[in-house]
């Protein structure tokens, strides 16, 4: 397994008392699959993400990443935030050669990798511009090759595509498959999207209200390459509406 969760749980302080985010949660990744967290907002979706990344502790259990237990951020994990969390001082190029930059490597040869990657998200002609110059989906784009750049085993991503119109986030949905199946990383993906989990995932991992637990795992059928009209064949509508009245009712009886 790639990722463990290990009866993780988190409670957070606050003037009123302790908040229980996660309730117990016992999970494993297997390596080189696209699992996604899907759920309402407040469910300790990203929670669990920032455990896995190492930017949070757990209050109690254990979190295991490539069969070491995770004790902070780490090179073998990366991070694309919901924000893109690009340096506007720095061009393209520039932000997806940071990583190496700080571990010494040369510039020239930064400057080669970097165009490789800048080949992979189809921005070569924008290597020298700004994240000002770029739209949302540009944006995004390279936060993940910037992440994809220190070839991580496992790339975490939060709602990355949230702030995205309709039409810019189905077209980064279909760039991340294209770039997961060519690379085939481990990915943990979080989303209230239930369509866009269907799409994209191999499991689905549906997290109740907090305290977030897991309601469930289902394993999505659909074969792969996965085409865009995907989305309207019936067997995919049928599973999208379980998993809908499967979260309705959870948060029903959340509020009863």
């Amino acid at each position: 397994m790639e990722i463990r969760f290990i009866g993780v749980g988190k409670v957070y302080p606050s003037p009123r008392g302790p908040v229980e985010a996660l309730a117990p949660i016992t999970l494993d990744v297997e390596s080189g699959s696209f699992t996604t967290l899907l759920g309402p907002s407040g469910c300790g979706k990203s929670t669990l993400l920032r455990l896995a990344a190492g930017l949070e502790e757990p209050s109690f259990g254990e979190v295991w990443a490539g069969g070491k237990k995770v004790v902070g951020p780490g090179a073998e994990r990366g991070l694309v935030p919901q924000a893109y969390s690009l340096l506007p001082w720095r061009t393209v190029e520039e932000n997806i050669q940071l990583g190496w930059e700080l571990r010494g490597m040369p510039p020239k040869e930064r400057k080669a990798r970097a165009r490789e990657f800048l080949r992979i998200i189809g921005l070569e002609a924008f290597a020298d511009r700004y994240p000002k110059e770029l739209s949302g989906g540009m944006k995004q784009r390279v936060a993940i090759a910037r992440a994809l750049a220190n070839d991580p085993a496992v790339l975490l991503m939060d709602e990355p595509f949230a702030a995205l119109d309709a039409q810019t986030r189905m077209a980064m949905q279909e760039e991340v498959l294209r770039i997961w199946e060519g690379t085939r990383k481990t990915i943990l993906f979080v989303t209230h999207d239930i369509e866009e989990a269907l799409f994209l995932s191999d499991r689905v991992v549906v997290m109740t209200p907090r305290p977030g637990r897991i309601k469930g795992v289902w394993d999505v059928p659909f074969p792969r390459p996965r085409p865009w009209d995907l989305r309207f064949e019936k067997s995919f509508v049928s599973l999208r509406e379980h998993l809908m009245e499967e979260i309705r009712q959870e948060r029903k009886e959340g509020l009863a």
